[in-house]
């Protein structure tokens, strides 16, 4: 990231074959009227088209690069897919904090880990969040053939999808990081703006209804249907690390599409992608781009492209595009999503507030010490002094016959 700008048109799906054709821009002197390029000389209008054309000409190179970069990114998976069982290792050796860049005069022990590394799966409804749970799943714990741990739902009625936070463990069993099934984005967007605000700053509680104001009332009697008997785990986790699931699908009608209801789904991503909140100091979310099987490479292409432009972040290396294929290259791009999201979540960790460490130690010890004397000196007769013996008294009297005998 770094500040770069990526800003150009996108490109057509008959790119694929015009990358190596010179630019299109004609130059002025290829017109052969020289009476308008006199007058151009003269009223000095001929610097005017040499900086548009400059500049139009850059815009097409930088658009050509950029589609030849995301090519080869699929290209590069090859070598990548050779090493499946390198990653694999590495991601499942990982621990919170591991992955740390230790900063100067900061030890690892000064950072303030977690338990386990939380990734909050954040989309549109139909993004595939939970299909992708499943995939993370499968493809770290070898079970390909097993039922998906996380509920899919294969209709579009206001009944079905994720309504309540899932936590899974990855891989199952296992306390070094977990991936939260969460309930899709509302079409309203102050909606939107206070759930992620909760989430963010509260953090995420496995088996919570997630309710909303525009809820139906068919909808809400349903959910409440679902809740009875539904629980909240003990334990509330902070986000680590974000991941934007997006439908690859509908990501490309919202581009060529001229229904408002369709362009509407670039913009509700766009808006909520750019929520501050879910970006660490300078890392914005991953990207897992959805459903691309059911789309040909060059519209693939075009999609990260796009998605790359209208997110201002670049379109490899934080886009990872995930079809619903069980093959090497997805599980190779699987990894690489995992890789980078739990790289950034160790480097934003926050380092431990020293003083603030040590007022609650010498509060909790203060604690103890209290809990003790209480327990010392409150329970009754714990220290009453046991009873004396009466004096030995003796009784000369009855004992005076021993003598006489």
């Amino acid at each position: 990231m770094g500040g770069d700008s990526y800003c150009f048109s996108l490109p057509t799906t008959e790119d694929l074959s015009l990358s190596g054709k010179d630019s299109p821009h004609e130059s002025i002197n290829s017109s052969g009227d020289e009476e308008g390029l006199r007058h151009k000389l003269e009223n000095g209008s001929v610097m005017k088209d040499v900086t548009w054309i400059d500049e139009a000409e850059a815009a097409e190179r930088q658009r050509l690069k950029v589609y030849s970069q995301i090519l080869r990114s699929y290209e590069d998976i090859q070598p990548r897919v050779d090493r499946l069982e390198e990653a694999k290792n590495k991601i499942l050796s990982y621990t919170p904090g591991s992955w740390a860049d230790k900063a100067a005069c900061t030890e690892l022990s000064e950072y303030d880990r977690p338990n386990a590394t939380s990734l909050l799966l954040i989309g549109p409804k139909g993004s595939g969040k939970s299909s992708l749970v499943n995939k993370i799943s499968r493809v770290l714990e070898d079970r390909v053939f097993l039922p998906g741990r996380a509920q899919v739902s294969s209709s579009s009625s206001a009944g079905d999808g994720t309504f309540f936070l899932h936590e899974y463990m990855i891989p199952r069993g296992s306390g070094s990081f977990c991936v939260y099934d969460t309930r899709s984005l509302s079409l309203d967007s102050s909606e939107n703006l206070k759930m992620i605000k909760r989430w963010m700053t509260k953090g995420v509680r496995h088996g919570e209804l997630i309710r909303r104001k525009s809820d139906s009332m068919t909808l809400k009697a349903q959910l409440k249907c679902k809740a009875r008997r539904s629980f909240f785990s003990g334990q509330v986790r902070p986000v680590d690390f974000v991941i934007f699931v997006v439908n690859g699908l509908s990501v490309l009608e919202s581009m060529n599409s001229a229904d408002e209801k369709k362009k509407g789904y670039s913009e509700m991503i766009a808006a909520n992608f750019n929520n501050p909140l879910l970006s660490f100091k300078d890392d914005k979310p991953a990207i897992a781009v959805t459903h691309g099987d059911l789309l040909p490479l060059p519209d693939r292409v075009r999609v990260c492209a796009y998605l790359g432009q209208l997110l201002g972040v670049p379109p490899t290396g934080q886009i990872f595009d995930i079809p619903e294929n069980n093959d090497p290259a997805t599980t190779s791009t699987i990894f690489d999503m995992l890789i980078y999201c739990l790289e950034r979540a160790d480097r934003n960790l926050p380092v431990k507030d020293l003083f603030a460490e040590k007022v609650r130690a010498v509060a909790g010890l203060l604690f103890w010490i209290a809990a003790a004397m209480i327990v010392v000196f409150g329970i009754p007769g714990l220290h009453r002094s046991k009873p004396q013996a009466p004096p030995f008294k003796m009784e000369w009297h009855k004992i005076r016959h021993l003598w006489l005998e």
